[in-house]
């Protein structure tokens, strides 16, 4: 999943209106977000390997501490009740976050290889493998992406310009690197892959810079 994760951060403001779209996004890439780290650091391991699944090159040979439903749990628990002590925003709102950074394991089962563990021993992993089903995973994540799209679109409204061009923008950059990611050439490295992945980071400011200039409503969207 890729930008499926980034659906839910998007269909979320409907439950956590207070919330920026950049602390959602950051709550739906938790993962995503600490692996590459990791990778940089020794401490989980990703190979290239073309031909491992039809959609993706990249094979996770280890990531118990950013992709485990155990690590996943304890993240969520973590974010959320440190989001919902900094913010002052009551337990619904935590929980709305904390659900969020545990979906990320969810979608990634769907679209995955056996390859995610359970437990931070990686004893036992899983995966549906929709990554070998291309015609089932694009549809499948593309509806997931227009539905959060749309919540997130009919939930807010924008102020200016920017908070309308913004969202279109992003939401067409997103779809640019989706394609790209599937039909592009093999990274040249793991190293790579974890570097390219600090971009994560642009997205949240730019969901960030997007909630700044629109607001959560019920009413008719004057900029779109």
């Amino acid at each position: 999943m890729f930008i499926g994760h980034f659906a839910l951060g998007f269909g979320a403001k409907k439950f956590a209106p207070q919330v920026s779209l950049g602390i959602l996004f950051l709550a739906c890439q938790m993962a995503d977000i600490i692996w590459p780290n990791l990778v940089l650091l020794g401490l989980e391991t990703l190979r290239i390997q073309p031909g491992i699944t039809v959609m993706t090159p990249l094979d996770f040979v280890s990531y118990p501490y950013s992709h485990s439903l155990v690590a996943l749990l304890l993240w969520s628990v973590v974010f959320g009740a440190l989001y919902m002590v900094l913010s002052r925003v009551g337990i619904k709102v935590a929980i709305v976050i904390a659900a969020l950074v545990l979906s990320h394991w969810v979608l990634d089962v769907l679209t995955h290889r056996p390859d995610l563990p359970i437990t931070l021993s990686e004893g036992t992993k899983i995966g549906a493998g929709l990554w070998n089903y291309p015609v089932i995973a694009i549809p499948l994540e593309l509806l997931l992406f227009g539905t959060g799209v749309f919540l997130y679109q009919r939930h807010t409204r924008a102020l200016n310009r920017v908070g309308s061009i913004g969202l279109w923008a992003l939401v067409l950059f997103l779809l640019t690197v989706y394609v790209a990611n599937i039909f592009g050439p093999p990274p040249p490295s793991a190293t790579a892959v974890a570097w390219s992945a600090q971009a994560m980071w642009l997205i949240i400011a730019w969901g960030f810079w997007i909630d700044r200039n629109r607001t959560s409503t019920g009413g008719d969207e004057s900029y779109e």
